[in-house]
């Protein structure tokens, strides 16, 4: 049975995509953004593949 890890992230507005492709990069893969409390950021979730 695979076994997964989240984590949660605030993105910013001028700078989605580096900050998108940072995570992609450690294995983190976007399950969806929603708009922060403050609506000047985004909130990101993530999941990956325990190893």
């Amino acid at each position: 049975m695979k076994k997964w890890e989240y984590s949660v992230a605030p993105v910013l507005l001028h700078r989605e995509k580096m900050i998108l492709d940072n995570f992609g990069a450690d294995g983190w893969e976007l399950v969806q953004l929603v708009p922060g409390p403050s609506g000047d950021n985004l909130v990101a979730y993530f999941k990956r593949e325990k190893a």
